[in-house]
C-alpha cells in the first residue's frame, strides 16, 4: 500500500508543477496523459499543475500529413509486429477509460498546429479539455488534427473562439515557439515521450502506471522539503 506524501505542507502550500513532455498523436502519450491524471487522484492532498510541453514524433512531416497506412507501413516492416503493438494499445486504453479506434485513422498529420491550440488554451485554461479532445478526436474519432477547421472546432468545444484560432493558425503563430521547445525537449536528452518531470526534479520516462507516477509525486515532494 503505497504512503501518503510526508511533506503535505508543501502540497498544500503550492502547487506541484508536473511537465509532461509528449506528442497528440502518440498513444503511449495518450495513456501517460490519462495515468498522471489518475496518479493526481490517489494524492488528493497535492494540488498539480500539469503543463504540456511540446515534442513532436516526426517535425519533417508535411503540414497537410500524409496517408497513415502507408505511414505505419514504412515504420513497421511486420504487419503482425504493428497488429500487436495496437492491440496492447486497445487493452491498456480500456483500463483508462480510452477507445483507441486505430482502422479509422486515416491521416498521419504534423502535430505543430495541435501543439500550437494547446499552448494558447493553457493562457486561457483550457489546456485539458483541449488536450483530451485531440486526443479523443484522433484515435477515437479518426479525425485529421492537423487540419485547422477541426483544431477550430476541439477548441470552439472548450470554450475558445474558433474564429481566433483560424486566425492564428492562418498567420503562424507560436510556430517557431513550438518548433523550438521541440528542440530543447532533444536536447535535454528526451528521445521517448511521455516524459514527466515532477517539481523540475524527477522525470518519470513512459506512460508508468499510476501507482508509480503517485510514488513519483512522493519522491518530488520530498525533495523540495
Amino acid at each position: 500500500m503505497l504512503q501518503r506524501s510526508p511533506s503535505k505542507d508543501h502540497a498544500m502550500g503550492q502547487p506541484l508543477l508536473i511537465d509532461l513532455v509528449a506528442d497528440v498523436v502518440c498513444p503511449w502519450c495518450y495513456l501517460g496523459w490519462r495515468r498522471v491524471k489518475s496518479a493526481v487522484a490517489l494524492r488528493p492532498d497535492v494540488e498539480p499543475l500539469i503543463v504540456w510541453r511540446p515534442y513532436q514524433l516526426d517535425p519533417t512531416l508535411p503540414e497537410q500529413g500524409v496517408d497513415r497506412k502507408a505511414y505505419m507501413a514504412g515504420k513497421f516492416k511486420d504487419p503482425l509486429k504493428l497488429k500487436a503493438v495496437h492491440t496492447a494499445l486497445v487493452e491498456a486504453g480500456a483500463e483508462e477509460g480510452i477507445v483507441f479506434d486505430f482502422d479509422v485513422i486515416e491521416r498521419s498529420p504534423n502535430t505543430s498546429a495541435a501543439h500550437r491550440l494547446i499552448r494558447w488554451a493553457q493562457g486561457a485554461g483550457k489546456q485539458d479539455a483541449v488536450v483530451e479532445a485531440l486526443f479523443a478526436a484522433y484515435f477515437t474519432q479518426g479525425r485529421d488534427i492537423g487540419e485547422p477547421a477541426v483544431l477550430a472546432d476541439i477548441g470552439q468545444s472548450a470554450g475558445m473562439d474558433p474564429v481566433v484560432i483560424l486566425r492564428l493558425l492562418s498567420e503562424g503563430a507560436d510556430k517557431d515557439t513550438v518548433a523550438r521547445e521541440h528542440a530543447m525537449a532533444v536536447q535535454a536528452g528526451v528521445t521517448g515521450v511521455p516524459f514527466a518531470i515532477f517539481g523540475g526534479k524527477l522525470a518519470v520516462v513512459g506512460a508508468e502506471s499510476p501507482e508509480n507516477i503517485a510514488q513519483a509525486i512522493d519522491k518530488a515532494l520530498e525533495q523540495a522539503a
